[in-house]
Parts: structure tokens; sequence; C-alpha cells
């Protein structure tokens, strides 16, 4: 069954190449799942095109991608966290108490970061204090999601190499209208292109954080994965009706407060493409997780009841092959 499916490979004899074995164990268990997660954190280098943009009309760009950012980041916990962390959990009232604990943890953080830099929330001539929070929040947020977006890169590419290049290829989809967004709001925050650009970059290279914390300590990031989404849910619509929000009042005129009104629609309805997408995509990584679960069972099961199955089982194989697992998913071989 293993073999039939793509999760193992037969060969002779496993002491007639056992670096090939090590070698294609290493490339599926680590390789691909870091090599995803570089590729999806270069997409936050997207921005850099705003290196190239004059001041003055970056002053008339920034306020477009900061309103992307807010719709992007909205539709992003309505539309995809919220959803799945419901289908996780299985409670919607949990899943609420959850994104409530998300935007109350993200108020303390900000609070936090405005008290350290002796900002007074209060005081109206604090305002570059207040854009640099705000732009400091927005950092703290996106380096949880792409903390997030690690963990779903090697859960899947531990289910299976393919389910794994379709997930990554739905994160590049869901980060180029972020990573856009993000940085215009860390430049309409106070920082640089330049540096707006080498932050958002940092932040983005927590996908790898977590896709090394996922594949050390497997269970202990399953375990915590559906935590996580909820309250990173919470963070994003609490970093977007508290901060991003705000801002945007301080633009007057029916045609900019139209063009923003537009662009935070544009950013709703691209995560839901995003969201239809994946939905029409291949199995999901827990569906697919759920069936290797099903296969090491039933071949665990075959192995001790059944050990001496016909040659017209797919899983008996002949006694000169030998069926050599290149995952750790798999079970012992005898």
């Amino acid at each position: 069954m293993q073999a039939a499916m793509g999760w193992c490979y037969s060969i002779t004899s496993t002491k007639d190449s056992p670096k090939l074995v090590i070698a294609m164990d290493l490339v599926n268990h680590w390789g691909l799942p870091l090599l995803a997660a570089l590729t999806v954190a270069s997409i936050s280098l997207i921005g850099a095109f705003t290196l190239w943009i004059r001041p003055a009309r970056l002053r008339v760009v920034v306020p477009v991608l900061v309103s992307l950012a807010v719709g992007v980041l909205l539709g992003d916990a309505f539309l995809h966290l919220i959803p799945e962390a419901v289908e996780s959990i299985g409670s919607v009232f949990q899943v609420c108490l959850y994104v409530l604990a998300g935007m109350v943890m993200f108020f303390g953080v900000e609070k936090v970061v405005r008290w350290r830099h002796r900002h007074d929330v209060f005081d109206a001539a604090a305002a570059d204090g207040g854009g640099d929070a705000m732009a400091r929040m927005n950092l703290v947020g996106d380096a949880i999601h792409n903390f997030i977006d690690g963990v779903l890169i090697a859960g899947s590419f531990s289910v299976d190499p393919v389910v794994g290049v379709t997930t990554t290829l739905a994160l590049i989809a869901h980060e180029i209208p972020q990573e856009i967004g993000d940085v215009g709001a860390l430049i309409h925050g106070g920082y640089s292109p330049r540096r707006a650009v080498f932050l958002n970059f940092l932040c983005a290279l927590t996908v790898i954080a977590g896709v090394l914390f996922t594949l050390l300590i497997a269970e202990a990031a399953n375990a915590l994965m559906p935590y996580l989404l909820p309250v990173s849910a919470g963070g994003f619509i609490y970093i977007a009706a508290a901060d991003f929000i705000p801002s945007l009042h301080s633009h007057r005129g029916f045609r900019h407060d139209s063009l923003q009104v537009a662009t935070v629609a544009m950013g709703v309805l691209c995560m839901l493409g995003i969201t239809v997408f994946e939905q029409h995509s291949p199995p999901s990584v827990p569906d697919q997780r759920a069936l290797a679960t099903f296969a090491r069972a039933t071949i665990s099961l075959n192995h001790a009841s059944h050990r001496g199955l016909s040659p017209h089982n797919p899983v008996d194989a002949p006694p000169s092959t030998t069926i050599s697992c290149v995952h750790s998913r798999c079970p012992p071989q005898d």
C-alpha cells in the first residue's frame, strides 16, 4: 500500500545503497520543506518596487497599500484562519474565545511597545510614535503568521511531497498581496523604503523557524497549530481595526476615500479567491494525514496477523525485494 501510494520505493536490497536511502530521507524530510520555506520568505522582497518610486509619488501610493493590507488582514482572518480553526478545534465558542484572547494579547503587546518608547497614546503630539508603534505591531503579527506558514509547510511535506508543493504554491499566492501591503504599512509607520523591505524580509524568515520547529518537535507543533490560528486571526483583526483603519482617516476627500474603500474590498476579494483556490486544490493536509494514519494501522495489522500473504496481495513484496521507506511515518520493517 505504501509503495502504491508513493510513500516508499522498492530496491533489491537496502544493503546495496544505504547512502541513497539516507540521502532520499534527508531530502524529503528536511531539504524540500526548507527550500519551500525559503521560497515563501523570498516573496517578501516583492515590496522592493517601492525603492524605485519617487517620494512624492510614494506618499500617494502608501495609503493605497495600507488599505490593501487592511483588506488582506481582515480577509485572511475571517475567510481563512478562523474557518480553519473551527474545522480543527470543532467548537465555534472556543475559537471565538481564542480570537478574543489574540486581540487582548496584541493590545497588551502594543502597550508594551508604546511604553518602551515612552510614547503617550493619548498625546496628539506623539503621532510619529503612534505610527512607529503601528509598524512594529505589524511586524509582530507578520512574524507570527509566517511562523504558522512554516508549520503548514513542514506538515504538508511530511504527508506527501505533492501536497507540500501545492501548499507552498497556495501560500505564495496568499503572501503576494499581504507582503505588498505590509511594506506599505511599514513605510506609513515612518520607516524608509529600504528599511521597510529589510525588516519585512527578516519577519518572513520566521517561516523557516516554523519548519524547523515542526520537523524537530512534530507532535508539539501539531498540537499547538489549531490554537495558533485563532490567536493569529485575533491579532490580524486588532492590527487592522485599531492601527491601520484609524490611520487611513487622516486622508480626507471623496477621491481618496473611494480609492481606499475599493482597495480594502480588493484585498478581501484576493483572500476570497485564494480560499476558493485552496478548496479546489488536492486533498488538504489533515485529510492526507488521516489517510496516512489509516494506512499505517492497516499495514501494521497485516504484518502482525497475516505474515503469509499471497503473492497477489499488493502489500506483500516478493522475497527478493525489500520495501525501503524514506519517510519517518512508515512503520519499522522486520
